[in-house]
């Protein structure tokens, strides 16, 4: 048997938010699209499903179509089993993911990000899986004073901190 890896870089705005993740049953597609437009009444989103059986299709929802675009896109050149995208417009993975996580079919989650993303995919004579996420850039150093206070200063511009 052979294995074979791939990198696969997403494609997407640079100011855009990601999540990627593992779901195991097509009902994700409507239970997903029902806990983001629930999350925000701002939110835009696009959401693709990489279904992996039956007709395998990558089934997709979102109420915004260049968001749904992007998501489909990704989902195809990622072409994993099972795996979901789902790019935010007006909203932040921290809005969403513990109800994401609470969707019964959910299984996993790779990464939420707005950074930079590779994927690391093995492909088998069976189809293909994500072994791991490249979520931004290595370490550069430790941060210092400076680097606390503006952390800290971009926490309340988010709103995130008093």
């Amino acid at each position: 048997m052979e294995v074979k890896l791939e990198i696969v870089k997403v494609e997407k705005p640079q100011d855009l938010n990601i999540i990627i993740g593992q779901t195991h049953f097509i009902k994700t597609v409507e239970d997903m699209y029902e806990t983001l437009i629930a999350s925000s009444p701002t939110i835009k989103f696009g959401f693709a499903f990489c279904e992996s059986s039956a007709k395998c299709l990558v089934r997709f929802e979102g109420n915004d179509e260049e968001l749904k675009k992007i998501a489909v896109d990704n989902a195809l050149r990622i072409g994993c089993g099972h795996m979901f995208f789902i790019v935010l417009k007006n909203a932040y993975p921290i809005n969403v993911l513990n109800q994401i996580k609470n969707i019964p079919e959910v299984c996993r989650i790779f990464c939420a990000t707005a950074n930079s993303v590779e994927l690391i995919i093995t492909q088998t004579s069976q189809g293909r899986g994500i072994l791991g996420v490249v979520d931004g850039s290595s370490p550069k150093g430790v941060e210092k004073e400076e680097d606390i206070r503006e952390r800290k200063e971009l926490l309340r511009q988010f709103g995130y901190k008093l």
